[in-house]
């Protein structure tokens, strides 16, 4: 199937490792023009590279999503090289776990910029590219917790709904441009971030990586974690020509692991 992504103009943030990087790289392979952001510039320059030599038109911005002004730069920068902007993959790294009597203020407000006003910012400033062009896309990845709350990730939950309210009615206001808006809500895959968690976990447990992570995936029903690979493919149809008629959902990325029926 083509998506016709060739010669589209993609940013996605926070990619320079797991679901992020993912998604650049199943975007890249069908012929868009990417460009990658994060806040390590050593690790975004390696991942630039790797992507490069696999044949990908890539740019790469360092940029900390919590600030505005990097948010602003990394559009821009995007716009000025490549000549435009038709995709946005909105991304950022996760609140702190923790429950309701553990966050102060300021906590919440921290959490607020990092995962509800980088999404804001980034569509604030690429939105009017994509109404020029007539066409556009805007995938927000998430969390399964929009549909079913993780218990001790109190600022997640909370605050991820608020990006997929914000979603569903951007979708409806953008439609009529030939833009669509959607959320995907990845569960348990094998990122670093995972693989990280598991050896700290092996090595208080006396288990193997592997049977730590083999444990994640047995309350899924396809009887194992994704894969980062699975999630970008996910990300790349949504954003492709083909996908049009897409619009407004949340879609779970977690091998039925959702309990929800809806």
């Amino acid at each position: 199937m083509d998506l016709g992504l060739k010669n589209k103009i993609a940013l996605v943030a926070a990619s320079s490792k797991g679901l992020g990087r993912a998604s650049a790289e199943a975007i890249a392979a069908e012929g868009a023009r990417v460009t990658i952001c994060a806040r390590n510039a050593d690790a975004l320059e390696k991942t630039r590279a790797e992507m490069a030599a696999a044949g990908a038109d890539v740019l790469a911005v360092p940029a900390d999503m919590t600030n505005p002004a990097d948010i602003a730069n990394v559009v821009a920068r995007t716009v000025e090289h490549f000549g435009g902007l038709h995709i946005l993959v909105t991304n950022a790294g996760g609140p702190p776990p923790g429950y309701f009597p553990d966050f102060d203020d300021a906590a919440w407000e921290s959490a607020v910029n990092l995962t509800l006003m980088s999404t804001v910012r980034l569509i604030r400033a690429a939105l009017p590219h994509m109404q020029q062009a007539g066409w556009g896309r805007i995938i927000n990845v998430t969390s399964i917790s929009v549909k079913q709350p993780v218990d001790n990730l109190v600022l997640s939950n909370a605050i991820r709904a608020a990006v997929h309210g914000l979603a569903k009615t951007l979708a409806n206001q953008v439609a009529r441009d030939g833009i669509t808006v959607n959320n995907v809500l990845p569960g348990y895959t094998h990122t670093d971030r995972i693989q990280q968690l598991a050896e700290a976990r092996a090595a208080d447990s006396g288990k193997t990586p592997a049977d730590i992570i083999a444990g994640l995936g047995q309350p899924v029903p396809v009887g194992r974690v994704g894969q980062p690979h699975e999630f970008g493919a996910t990300v790349a149809f949504l954003a492709s020509e083909q996908a049009a008629y897409i619009n407004g959902v949340s879609l779970p990325v977690d091998g039925g692991y959702i309990n929800a029926a809806f």
